[in-house]
């Protein structure tokens, strides 16, 4: 959309970018979502947590945020743009984790990575 420091990706998108090595999922979901199944290798930080946590993101690879639809992944990529870091490296997967589940993408439960 116009106006939005970030770009919007859908699932396959994002598997492709991950791939490809110059990117990380960032998981912004709560707690309890996280264990009932996440993207493989994704970072988990909570939305609310994001302005608090910014340094531990990655400043040199492309931030794929992510939530359960898009919402929330949404208002991260908003706030690590406040944040400093550069619209063309902020991407929010819009259709989320319960798509990427649906679709057999590579993912973790629990506590695992």
């Amino acid at each position: 959309m116009p106006g939005e420091p970030f770009q919007r990706i859908s699932v396959e998108d994002a598997r492709r970018m991950l791939e490809h090595g110059d990117s990380v999922m960032v998981d912004v979901r709560q707690k309890d979502e996280w264990v009932a199944g996440h993207v493989k290798a994704a970072i988990h930080i909570p939305v609310d947590e994001v302005l608090s946590r910014v340094d531990e993101l990655p400043t040199d690879k492309n931030l794929l945020f992510i939530c359960a639809a898009g919402v929330r992944s949404a208002l991260a990529c908003e706030m690590a743009a406040a944040m400093g870091r550069p619209p063309e490296r902020l991407f929010n997967v819009e259709e989320g984790t319960p798509t990427w589940i649906e679709r057999s993408f590579p993912a973790s439960y629990g506590d695992e990575p």
